[in-house]
């Protein structure tokens, strides 16, 4: 016997398919609760973008995770301004008991001592980590410097070239050459890099120092206009990925080597000579007022690349000492 409703069978159909076809409300997610410490961090990070947006979130990450490390090793901070040096030692030490290696550690270090230069205490680390027992060990692996000729780089378009070029020319690295944007850039004698496009958020200047620069910059003056080599229609991602295809198809591979290249280069216009890389003398060739000079020519070149220590020169401009043997 038919059911008898006063709902009209079309109301009553659309009504039962409403009803069946809603969708189920997901649970609230739960949120990962922070403690005063991390809950400080994240905001220290919020109000101090500094850098990339993948340098801020690998900063932020690791933060609150030291956070985390810090309160499992009993540390309970109220505020990011509270770190001690005893905080950073203990770190260190559970660091090196779970056996992270020492490149893992430094930067997890790079972390820190970000935190505590914006916490108003930039002292409170040693300047390198030698007192920690993280020697310093930049490895020459070799004559690495290599320019790319104009004739491999003609089948990439237009502002994928200029990126090469500003490598070459200025020691960028990928990522500054992409972001590099000459109306900001170009101050006249110098070459001013926003923190934003740098790794680590630092901002550098670099001189000016050729004719051949002068006309690079006014190359990319004449192309990109105010904009960045990366087009406006484009974002960063998707031109990187575009620009690593052209290149490896181009046969462009290792683009690192620019920096290199650069970086041998400036040696030599600093100093007359050759780096060691390249054959020049070591150290215990030279008399000691000339080892200061050239010492100052790599601190120079270190700056310039965005690094600002002596010793990660080794890596571009070859080991200032013979190595040591057994």
């Amino acid at each position: 016997m038919r059911r008898v409703t006063n709902i009209p069978p079309g109301i009553r159909s659309a009504t039962n398919t409403h009803q069946f076809n809603r969708p189920r409300r997901r649970p609230p997610r739960k949120e990962r609760t922070l403690d005063d410490l991390a809950y400080s961090l994240r905001t220290l990070c919020q109000h101090n973008a500094d850098g990339g947006r993948t340098t801020q979130a690998q900063r932020r990450s690791g933060l609150l995770l030291i956070a985390e490390e810090l309160r499992g090793l009993g540390y309970r901070l109220p505020a990011a301004q509270s770190l001690k040096p005893k905080h950073v030692a203990a770190l260190v030490t559970h660091w090196k008991g779970r056996g992270l290696s020492d490149a893992t550690i430094k930067n997890r270090m790079g972390w820190v001592r970000w935190w505590a230069t914006k916490s108003g205490k930039p002292g409170l680390l040693p300047r390198d980590n030698n007192q920690f027992g993280l020697a310093e060990k930049t490895v020459f692996k070799g004559h690495r410097a290599d320019a790319t000729t104009r004739e491999r780089m003609t089948a990439l378009p237009d502002r994928m070239q200029l990126a090469l070029r500003l490598q070459m020319a200025f020691g960028l690295r990928l990522e500054e050459s992409l972001k590099f944007r000459a109306a900001t850039a170009d101050q006249g004698g110098l070459v001013t890099l926003k923190g934003s496009w740098c790794k680590g958020g630092r901002p550098r200047t670099i001189p000016i120092t050729h004719d051949r620069q002068r006309d690079l910059l006014d190359e990319v003056h004449r192309v990109c206009g105010s904009g960045a080599i990366i087009p406006d229609a484009q974002t960063y991602i998707r031109f990187r990925k575009a620009f690593e295809k052209a290149t490896l198809e181009a046969g462009i591979t290792n683009m690192h080597k620019h920096r290199h290249w650069y970086a041998c280069w400036r040696y030599r216009t600093l100093t007359g000579v050759k780096p060691p890389a390249e054959g020049g003398p070591l150290h215990s060739q030279v008399k000691p007022a000339e080892r200061i000079r050239l010492d100052a020519a790599r601190l120079e070149v270190s700056r310039e690349l965005g690094h600002g220590r002596i010793d990660i020169t080794d890596a571009y401009l070859g080991g200032r000492w013979p190595e040591r043997t057994g």
